[in-house]
């Protein structure tokens, strides 16, 4: 398959998708949320559903967006932490055992298991930051074994080499957004080789109490970042090119390591953003320009990946995840279907969620998400009628089950 210099811009809404919510009138961000761009695009486009996760399988992020990417993860799915890995430039072997660690804050009872997660990010805590912590953490609890590595913001990577095989019953591990504002004592560590995860959380918790970065945080009226929390057990991923399935040649831009990795893994070219961040403060100006100069360039496809709708979904805050999808709307799909179009070229955009992530659960969910297609030399006519949220989709019957086939049709390679 080769392309014809037709380009395609796919725009991750990352967790936009949502339940009603009381407090809108029965209405969702989606729906609330002034979008004119995207819903003009929908308007001349085409609207459906797409399962993204498929049956029995955890709504993860990387399974969302391995199955966007066109990636079944039934087959391709390893866990997200050694994509993350490999975003951060670690050389995994095939019997590494890879971890995601983030920097938390825990409420300070003395009993660690009685402690509440009070914020599962350590209040957004800066990269620059987060590095001297995840750096002396190292030195005082890695071995040769077991080492961590900074990534970016609160998240960041364990990686244990040559590290023990094992399922569910040896890793029980739990998401640390999952239990916001819970106390973590049902939740910590448990299996085979758990009681070795929350060792190593315990000690953490000593060496980050009184770390002069962290005292400093605490004058400054800040969340310190007081603990780890280790969780996401992965193994090195194996994924066929992007270009070999689709004769395309592509680009990533996202602040997420996970989902750079994925892009990495398929080949894609990663492009970093000045300002990049992962929420709501990121640059989506610069991430809307860095898209269309690969555009321009000698790139056939890019994927532009927002993770703020999100991360105000798991902080459970309404307001600023209205702002953050008019954010999106006007910042980067404005743009990029500006740019677009000055370029003269067939395009084709695609704007999905990866997954729901409703504010009254604070976590992901598996439900089908609302997609829309638009591309500038074969649209319908146009549908004023047409909203993108979670319902008028719905009702069009375009309905795709397996969410890895939706790159083939955006693409192309199924008519």
């Amino acid at each position: 398959m080769k392309n014809d210099g037709k380009k395609y811009a796919l725009i991750l809404i990352d967790g936009a998708s949502d339940y009603p919510v009381e407090a809108l009138g029965g209405r969702t961000p989606l729906q609330v949320a002034k979008k004119p761009f995207i819903d003009m695009l929908a308007k001349s486009g085409q609207v459906g559903m797409v399962k993204t996760i498929p049956d029995g399988m955890s709504p993860g992020s990387d399974t969302a967006n391995l199955s966007i990417l066109g990636y079944d993860p039934a087959r391709y799915a390893t866990g997200r932490s050694s994509l993350e890995a490999i975003s951060i430039g670690i050389e995994l072997s095939e019997d590494d055992i890879t971890f995601r660690c983030n920097l938390v804050t825990l409420s300070d009872e003395e009993d660690y298991g009685m402690r509440s997660m009070v914020d599962y990010s350590a209040g957004e805590i800066t990269t620059e930051e987060a590095r001297i912590l995840v750096t002396d953490i190292d030195k005082k609890l890695g071995s040769e074994k077991i080492k961590f590595y900074p990534g970016v913001s609160y998240r960041h990577v364990i990686v244990w080499k040559n590290g023990p095989e094992g399922g569910s019953e040896a890793y029980r591990l739990i998401p640390p957004h999952d239990i916001s504002g819970k106390v973590i004592k049902d939740y910590l560590p448990a299996g085979q080789h758990g009681h070795i995860f929350l060792d190593l959380m315990k000690k953490s918790s000593l060496v980050l109490k009184n770390h002069p970065l962290n005292l400093k945080r605490a004058r400054d009226g800040k969340k310190p970042a007081n603990s780890i929390w280790i969780w996401a057990k992965a193994k090195k991923p194996h994924l066929d090119s992007f270009f070999d399935k689709y004769g395309l040649t592509g680009s990533v831009i996202s602040a997420v390591d996970l989902v750079k990795g994925i892009g990495i893994s398929a080949g894609l070219k990663p492009v970093s953003v000045e300002g990049a961040t992962g929420n709501i403060h990121t640059n989506f100006y610069g991430k809307a320009k860095a898209a269309l100069s690969e555009l321009e360039g000698s790139q056939d496809f890019v994927f532009i990946h927002i993770e703020a709708p999100d991360e105000c979904s798991h902080q459970g805050n309404l307001a600023e995840k209205i702002r953050s999808i008019e954010l999106i709307d006007s910042m980067v799909v404005k743009t990029i279907k500006e740019g677009l179009d000055c370029m003269k070229v067939r395009y084709s955009i695609m704007i999905l969620p990866d997954h729901p992530t409703p504010l009254i659960k604070k976590t992901h969910t598996s439900d089908a998400v609302p997609f829309l297609i638009y591309s500038n030399n074969e649209n319908s006519k146009v549908n004023a009628a047409i909203v993108f949220d979670e319902t008028y989709p719905a009702k069009t019957g375009i309905f795709i089950k397996d969410g890895f086939l939706l790159m083939d049709y955006f693409t192309g390679k199924i008519k």
